[in-house]
This record gives structure tokens, C-alpha cells and sequence, in this order.
């Protein structure tokens, strides 16, 4: 199966990154195949130019698009900050989950394009994941992000996974359980697979 993760914070060595590399790496030994896109450090512009809402978006979006619809599956990391994705993921999805791509129109009713791909979210949050409970801060965040962006393109959601209490000095046991988890996901939704030699 092909992969493909998207990673969403402007630290290389933030926790963020640590669980999509550690997601990536199990894959891979799995015998996956694995395409790792840190908008970070891709420079991602994630303005909409008024240029592409007529059409499937300029050349860096379609790069980006080639690789949406050519993957088996999908996962995108990225922190929640004020309850909301990183401006830059926000960004990536205007741009590369346009009409024509991710989905159409049947009627009046938005039709998903990427059906028949896996899909898993991993959120990280300084906020207890109780808190986000209480607030309803997690019901909104599952309603818009969960259903209404990614499931409504035709992505199929496998897992949400979130970390909350996630501050500077984390305890490494803590780090260490959380990896795991992620490793564990892998292997809990995608079997391991024998590439043929070349």
C-alpha cells in the first residue's frame, strides 16, 4: 500500500514530527510505501490564489494532488491550536482538496472523490483531552474536522488519536507510550505486506 502523511508544525523535533516519523518508520517496515510531506519545511504556501478557483490550482498544488489520489491511504499529524489545525494544513486543504479533485457536485450535494482511502488523524493538544470534553471543544473538532473536512471528501476515517497534556519537559515514559501508540495503529489497521524483489 501507498501512504501518504502529511505533518503539519514548524518544529523539526517537536512531538509532532516524533510520532509521524515514528508512524512512517513502522509503516515502512512493514513493507509499506511511504510519502512523508512536512509543509514545514516543503515551504507550503497555503494561500488561495484567486487563480485556482477556477481550476485544480497551481503547479506546487497539483504536486501535492498527484499524491492525494495516488495513495492508498492517508494520516495527517498536526497540533491543535485554538481548538483548529494549523493555518498552514488549513491552507493545504483549500488548495489541494479542490473541486474536481477531492470532490464535486451531484445536484446539490457535495460528493467525496477519495473514497476507498484509509484515513487516520493524530492531534496533539497542551489541554487535558477531558477538558476538550467539557467544553464541547471536542465535539466541534470531531464535527469539523473529523466529518465535516475529512470524511466529506470520502476519506474513511480509521482513528482519531490525541494526545493531550502534551507541554515542554514531557516526560519520556510519556513520549515513549504515546510513539507506541501510534506504531501500534499501524499494525492495528494495516497488515504487513512482502514487496516483491526487484
Amino acid at each position: 500500500m501507498k501512504h501518504l502523511i502529511v505533518v503539519a508544525h514548524p518544529n523539526p523535533t517537536s512531538f509532532t514530527h516524533a510520532l509521524s516519523d515514528a508512524y512512517a518508520a513502522e509503516l515502512r517496515a512493514m513493507g509499506h510505501e511511504v510519502v512523508l510531506r512536512d509543509l514545514y519545511a516543503l515551504g507550503f504556501n497555503p494561500v488561495l490564489q484567486p487563480s485556482e478557483l477556477d481550476a485544480h490550482g497551481a503547479k506546487d498544488a497539483q504536486a501535492e494532488q498527484a499524491l492525494l489520489k495516488s495513495a492508498d491511504a492517508t494520516a495527517f499529524f498536526y497540533p491543535l491550536w485554538w481548538a483548529s489545525m494549523p493555518a498552514i494544513l488549513k491552507g493545504y486543504i483549500d488548495r489541494v482538496f479542490a473541486h474536481g479533485v477531492a470532490y464535486d457536485f451531484q445536484g446539490p450535494m457535495m460528493h467525496g472523490l477519495l473514497t476507498g482511502k484509509t484515513n487516520l488523524l493524530v492531534t496533539i493538544s497542551a489541554a487535558p483531552r477531558a477538558m476538550l470534553q467539557k467544553t464541547g471543544a471536542w465535539d466541534a473538532i470531531q464535527a469539523i474536522q473529523d466529518s465535516h473536512i475529512f470524511h466529506s471528501v470520502g476519506l474513511t476515517l480509521a482513528d482519531h488519536l490525541h494526545f493531550g497534556e502534551v507541554v515542554p519537559g514531557l516526560d519520556g515514559t510519556i513520549v515513549h507510550r504515546h510513539i507506541e501508540a501510534v506504531r501500534a495503529a499501524a499494525h492495528r489497521h494495516f497488515a504487513p505486506t512482502t514487496r516483491k524483489s526487484a
